[in-house]
């Protein structure tokens, strides 16, 4: 997928996932936080605001640095497949 459009799907995502957020804090059937949270994850490589807040949430919370770190490169298209471990048949 080019670069221009990967960015744009992830805008597109990760506001979405932050409107669908704050719906979920108001009403009850959904984990607004959770939401809130994946939209961060998608607009982090592209607003300084949301990078910083995952920082700050490695910084306070060190058990979910690998996670976040991992999450990161995933969203930001740095993963590469042959990086995880080979699946035992």
């Amino acid at each position: 997928m080019p670069a221009v459009l990967r960015g744009a799907v992830r805008h597109v995502l990760g506001w979405s996932l932050l409107i669908l957020g704050v719906a979920g804090l108001i009403l009850p059937v959904l984990q607004g936080w959770l939401f809130i949270a994946l939209g961060a994850l998608f607009l982090s490589p592209d607003v300084p605001v949301f990078a910083r807040l995952l920082t700050w949430i490695e910084s306070r919370i060190p058990a979910l640095r690998p996670a976040i770190r991992s999450a990161r490169r995933r969203v930001a298209g740095g993963h590469n497949p042959s990086d995880s471990p080979p699946r035992e048949p």
